[in-house]
């Protein structure tokens, strides 16, 4: 059997959205042109509501002075998906992945994201879902992980958020993912025993892995200081 392709796997820390969404465009076209390998970025970011291409007004529960008092910035993006929030104790990943090697089935991409995420759950005794029609993952009716990708000539970037310990009220302020009435959930309100930020992002590396049959390799943050982060 071959042996899998290797996907270096950065896990950055808590870095700020807009210089992590620079660094995406760097090594996607380093990617594009063979310099690298795939990549999975892990991150947290501070708070942050982004806004992607398919978003439709209104997107936010409240008016613009009032999310300017609370403080947390807007930010327009290439992505699929509609508003979002990321913030503190929750995890995202970027994905950086040439799918050239892969069918360029994007639709496959997604469940295969979506497929990380439920064993990455399960592992931890929460049985995870997806809802026929819509992308994400669910538990009970409610939404853990929300997930939003663009492609440039078929190389992946944006990805996944994976609520674990994340505060959840700045979702109340918006309409997530364009869905009214959602109600978002974290690991730590259904089973906060594991809400573990290190072992999630241990066992969600190793779901990764599995899934695009990839061998994980742990890059030190620095190795990708060269793309400026």
């Amino acid at each position: 059997m071959d042996s899998p392709h290797r996907c270096w796997i950065a896990d950055l820390g808590y870095v700020d959205y807009p210089q992590v969404h620079r660094l995406q465009l760097q090594l996607v076209a380093a990617r594009r042109r063979g310099e690298i390998p795939d990549v999975l970025l892990l991150v947290e970011h501070s708070p942050v509501f982004t806004v992607g291409r398919a978003t439709k007004q209104p997107a936010f529960e409240l008016t613009g002075s009032e999310l300017r008092r609370r403080g947390i910035p807007v930010v327009e993006c290439e992505r699929g998906g509609e508003v979002t929030y990321h913030g503190p104790g929750q995890l995202v990943g970027y994905p950086i992945i040439d799918l050239r090697a892969r069918g360029q089935d994007l639709h496959q991409y997604l469940r295969e994201l979506e497929e990380t995420i439920i064993i990455t759950l399960g592992n931890m005794g929460v049985a995870a879902r997806r809802r026929v029609g819509l992308t994400g993952v669910w538990v009970d009716g409610t939404k853990i992980a929300s997930i939003g990708v663009a492609v440039r000539r078929w190389v992946t970037f944006h990805g996944f958020a994976l609520n674990v310990t994340c505060d959840l009220e700045p979702f109340d302020w918006i309409v997530p993912c364009g869905l009214r009435g959602v109600t978002m959930t974290s690991l730590q309100q259904i089973r906060p025993e594991s809400a573990d930020m290190a072992k999630v992002r241990n066992l969600l590396v190793d779901s990764f892995c599995r899934v695009f049959d990839v061998e994980g390799q742990p890059v030190a943050a620095k190795l990708v200081d060269g793309f400026n982060l």
